[in-house]
């Protein structure tokens, strides 16, 4: 019998995927700093664009933990029918393709959206949200929904027995228990925030208003698709990722341990949730923020839903081909690098975070363009970034459940004699299938929605379902990008809905 750990598992898979993963995160890094103008500097537009990346950036972060303060203290005080299903969707925007959000938001803020037309119809000038306007208000959407779910995690943390004894001594809760819960959430939650939003493409892309609306990235990538100016993008893409880092270890630095103790797990009973009015009122303001566009996207993209044309159909097949491609890769990566272990191992997986999926493609770029036509392999790279993208959140599911597993299960295959492949596929894989599979159904969503490698790369014969929605809102043809929207908006939420539903299929272990 075996009386200390044995390895049940080959150690080749883990480094493998730990060397892929540094090789598209540092690795493209360094062919970005290798052609890099250092010595050419940058243009006032450069500054510019380094300059609004951060505003917006701030101003959308503090704006979406601003807003999300009331609306997760709402939920968090009052229970009623419906509330996990609200709850849940809140997820909606790890889901939801960027490009589909954003033509829903202009359905109902753009020019000839709900908005609008109430405007008019009042006598009042329509409103523009194209530039700073339109690149914060869609950084709200996508964001608030997170804020809120961190936040509301805050609160549902202090133990039922602070509210208790905080209502027997008639003291207040807002003071003694929600602000210091507050101090400790809200930073971390508000640079996570501002990380997300640095790295946004595809907002800025739809939803900039020209060289006083441009980020960084949006700024890479006109260096290389319109100008071909590699030591340019090679120059910005490497502050990105400066950028990024100082952000993402400030999160680190200021993300706080758990210190409000242990509880009974009692249901929270609020007594001092007086105002129930001013709550429900915020519930319902949110719910309407975040619902309306997407039923705008449903409504407007049904009439012309059956006359797309066949363009569209293949880009459809290239984006499901990549999303399949791109997860079975995720998922082989979390899970060799989960069961590898360690704090090294844990790093590594972590490291996508910091970069932009922009700046690992204009690496990528740089190294292949010496050798191979970027469009001949624009869906492969597409399919490699997007899987070391997605891994941070995949390694994030499958790491508890890989640990558990090799703890309760490890020692006693190791003393049968089990190892590799026969352990993974009867012990391991049987009892980590709920986790594997949504790991899989959120990688394959995430690549599915991916509208920043594949701009970079690809031509007219290459481009996946998001960039052909992207080209036709360019070319005016609304009608056919709102059909086009709806199709990716239903593939989307289907292979997400297939790989969890198989995830959790028989299991009863």
């Amino acid at each position: 019998m075996a009386h200390s750990a044995v390895p049940i598992t080959p150690r080749w898979p883990g480094v493998a995927a730990a060397a892929l993963v540094l090789l598209l995160t540092l690795g493209t890094l360094g062919a970005v700093a290798w052609r890099a103008e250092w010595a050419g500097g940058l243009a006032p537009a450069d500054w510019a664009a380094i300059r609004f990346t951060i505003n917006q950036a701030l101003i959308s972060a503090l704006i979406s933990v601003m807003l999300a303060v009331p609306v997760a203290r709402a939920l968090a005080r009052r229970r009623f029918r419906g509330r996990q299903l609200l709850i849940t969707l809140l997820g909606a925007p790890f889901l939801l393709p960027v490009i589909v959000a954003v033509l829903g938001l202009l359905a109902v803020f753009g020019r000839g959206g709900l908005l609008n037309q109430a405007l008019t119809g009042l006598g009042f000038e329509p409103i523009s949200i194209f530039g700073m306007q339109g690149v914060i208000l869609a950084h709200v959407f996508f964001n608030l929904p997170l804020a809120i779910r961190f936040i509301l995690q805050g609160w549902l943390a202090i133990p039922a027995e602070r509210f208790r004894l905080a209502a027997a001594l008639n003291a207040p809760v807002g003071r003694l228990l929600e602000w210091p819960m507050l101090r400790a959430v809200v930073p971390s939650t508000f640079l996570v925030i501002f990380l997300i939003c640095l790295t946004s493409f595809a907002v800025a892309l739809t939803m900039g208003g020209g060289p006083g609306a441009t980020t960084v990235e949006l700024a890479i990538y006109q260096a290389v698709r319109f100008d071909f100016d590699l030591g340019k993008a090679a120059l910005l893409a490497f502050i990105q990722f400066v950028l990024c880092v100082g952000a993402a270890l400030l999160a680190l630095r200021v993300t706080p341990e758990d210190r409000t103790g242990a509880g009974m797990d009692r249901v929270v009973q609020r007594w001092d949730a007086a105002r129930a009015g001013v709550d429900y009122a915020w519930i319902i303001a949110a719910a309407l923020f975040l619902l309306v566009p997407l039923g705008m996207v449903v409504l407007r993209g049904l009439p012309g839903f059956l006359d797309l044309p066949a363009s569209i159909w293949s880009a459809a097949l290239r984006s499901i081909t990549v999303a399949i491609g791109s997860a079975a890769l995720c998922i082989s990566m979390a899970l060799a690098l989960a069961l590898r272990g360690g704090a090294t191992v844990a790093i590594i997986g972590v490291m996508p975070l910091a970069a932009s999926g922009l700046v690992v493609g204009t690496g990528a770029f740089l190294i292949v363009f010496p050798y191979v036509r970027p469009a001949d392999v624009a869906l492969i790279v597409t399919m490699l970034v997007n899987a070391t993208l997605a891994l941070p959140f995949a390694l994030r599911s499958v790491a508890p459940a890989a640990a558990a597993v090799k703890a309760d299960y490890g020692r006693l295959g190791a003393s049968l004699g089990m190892s590799g492949w026969g352990w993974l596929r009867l012990v391991a894989i049987p009892r980590m299938r709920r986790p594997l599979g949504f790991a899989t159904g959120l990688a394959a969503a995430l690549s599915m929605g991916d509208l920043g490698v594949i701009a970079l790369f690809a031509g007219q014969a290459e481009e996946t379902l998001p960039l052909a929605m992207y080209r036709l809102m360019g070319a005016y043809r609304m009608e056919t990008a709102a059909s086009a929207a709806l199709l990716l908006l239903g593939l989307s939420l289907l292979l997400f809905w297939i790989c969890d539903r198989g995830g959790r299929a028989d299991v009863d272990t």
